[in-house]
C-alpha cells in the first residue's frame, strides 16, 4: 500500500464474519470487525494503482489479512 486509506467502511462485525474462529486461534482478539477502504498500491511489477481493499480488524491486534478485492482504474 502507497497511500493512505480512504473511504474505509464497515463490512461485517463479528459472528457475521465467516473466518472468526480462524481469526481468533490464529491472531486472538475478541471483536473483529471485517472493513472495506480505498488506497493506492503498489504491485509487483511496480505498477501504482488505485484499488479497493479489504481487511479484517481488532482492538489490540490491529488489520490482518488485507488483500486487493478489485481495481477502481
Amino acid at each position: 500500500m502507497v497511500g493512505e486509506l480512504s473511504n474505509i467502511e464497515l463490512i461485517a462485525v463479528n459472528l457475521s464474519i465467516r473466518e472468526l474462529d480462524l481469526l481468533k486461534a490464529s491472531y486472538g482478539g475478541r471483536r473483529w470487525r471485517k472493513l472495506k477502504g480505498v488506497a493506492l498500491v503498489q504491485l509487483i511489477n511496480g505498477n501504482i494503482r488505485l484499488a479497493e481493499l479489504h481487511w479484517y480488524e481488532a482492538h489490540g491486534v490491529g488489520k490482518r489479512k488485507m488483500k486487493i478485492k478489485r481495481f477502481l482504474d
